[in-house]
């Protein structure tokens, strides 16, 4: 079920983004007067079309839905007949032919601000971004970070969750080595700008960064005591009843709720002897962790809730949502700024700077478009908003095959006052074939070693 649920939103994702992307190449060159003979999502096996009369546009669904095209009237592909010529691709003004190739990844950028817009409108409630405890020799500890901080704003962009502080983190880290701003505030409101320092080795590989930054969610300190028991579960049918303070099991006794949490989910099908405290008296149960799937990984389960002390949720958590105005202008802003993010990571990577590991192929994208959907719709569309930033600055990179390198055709075409050579062009078209497929094939395979880690 969670591999089909996963193949199933991975196909509306993508499928949403090509359709998106081809949309922009179709609106635009009906607008130029250009003819446009199909519109197709994938590629292969046709699996739906329609057509009102022969002359018009047909629109195809086909059976690989990893890409898409638009088929437009154009004598480089075949012969047209005359009363065609005039709506052919080739034969329009190079103004025109450029929007119209523009038009796909601009489509997509700005599905991109669409989608941050209704994010930003919608809100999303989270933890706070409060810094836990800083370990020393971090990075963080060395650019002066203290436990309890409130995190307000990192290279200028405000961030109100975790969630969103991390993500900021993360996509500006690739530049921290010039130094990253983070503005933080104390428990009497005072502002403080603390300046991360990110090696550029460092801030190429996720899980490396992650560990050597040193940030951390603040975890209060909740004791062990039981505030919810699901019916049937494994802690309901050992005996476990809201309000029992978890003592010990196994002998090792517990000071707070997560190291509890902890040590059931290393006993998964382990038998444990745990004591409880209950209204003054002492008792002994059995529990034996379920074991179930969770990240990959087997852990111990048991079926309860912990006791959260009056109002430390409120403390804790924030809810926050813009109005219209402000939530475009915040997409606008989040749009570019991953934008330039992407392009920096994908010039990083060609100049040997960044690891190919941060390549992700279709496989890996799945499995994030099913997490994503699991989480909600928010964190849905946050998804489709950043891939459908990473699909339209991809395909203005001036590579033969994508659109910006018919863009680079173009431009060189406005400098030299005629078109590039139909053979230069073909050979420039089997070079960028031969780089996305050899691209492609990187890309599934460090997918596939991804799944064996």
């Amino acid at each position: 079920m969670e591999i089909l649920q996963t193949v199933f939103y991975f196909i509306v994702a993508i499928g949403l983004l090509i359709a998106i992307h081809e949309f922009g190449h179709f609106w635009v060159a009906r607008k130029t007067g250009v003819k446009v003979l199909r519109f197709s999502i994938g590629f292969g096996k046709v699996i739906w079309k329609s057509q009102q009369d022969s002359d018009s546009t047909e629109y195809v669904l086909s059976a690989i839905p990893l890409g898409g095209y638009v088929k437009m009237v154009d004598e480089r592909e075949g012969e047209v007949a005359s009363a065609d010529l005039p709506y052919a691709f080739n034969r329009q003004p190079l103004w025109a032919r450029t929007a119209i190739v523009a038009a796909g990844p601009i489509f997509n950028l700005m599905l991109a601000v669409i989608l941050y817009w209704l994010v930003f409108m919608m809100g999303e409630t989270g933890m706070r971004p409060i810094v836990g405890v800083v370990p020393a020799n971090t990075l963080a500890a060395q650019a002066g970070f203290v436990e309890g901080e409130e995190i307000v704003a990192v290279n200028g962009i405000k961030t109100r969750t975790w969630r969103e502080t991390m993500e900021t983190l993360l996509a500006a880290a690739m530049d921290a080595d010039a130094g990253l701003s983070v503005r933080v505030k104390n428990a009497d409101d005072a502002m403080t700008v603390h300046t991360l320092v990110i090696p550029l080795e460092v801030s190429q590989e996720p899980e490396r960064l992650i560990k050597e930054l040193g940030l951390r969610a603040w975890q209060p300190t909740i004791l062990p005591i039981v505030g919810k028991v699901i019916a049937e579960s494994v802690a309901a049918q050992a005996g476990l009843q809201t309000g029992d303070l978890i003592v010990s099991a196994d002998g090792k006794s517990f000071k707070d709720w997560l190291s509890w949490v902890e040590y059931v989910q290393a006993h998964a099908d382990k038998t444990m002897s745990v004591k409880v405290e209950r209204d003054g008296v002492m008792l002994s149960l059995d529990l034996t962790p379920k074991g179930v799937v969770s990240n990959e990984q087997i852990v111990g389960k048991i079926g309860v809730g912990v006791q959260v002390p009056e109002g430390l949720r409120e403390r804790l958590m924030v809810e926050y949502a813009l109005n219209p105005l402000d939530a475009f202008v915040a997409a606008v802003k989040r749009t570019g700024y991953y934008s330039l993010a992407t392009l920096k990571m994908m010039g990083y990577m060609f100049v040997g700077k960044a690891s190919v590991d941060n390549l992700s192929g279709p496989i890996s994208i799945a499995q994030y478009a099913g997490k994503s959907a699991e989480m909600g719709l928010v964190a849905f569309l946050k998804f489709l908003a950043i891939v459908s930033v990473s699909l339209g600055v991809l395909n203005l990179l001036p590579i033969p095959v994508l659109d910006g390198g018919h863009l680079l055709m173009f431009a060189i075409e406005a400098i030299k006052g005629s078109p590039v050579a139909e053979n230069i062009q073909i050979v420039f078209q089997q070079i960028g074939m031969t780089a996305l497929l050899a691209l492609m094939i990187l890309a599934v395979t460090l997918d596939i070693g991804r799944l064996f880690q």
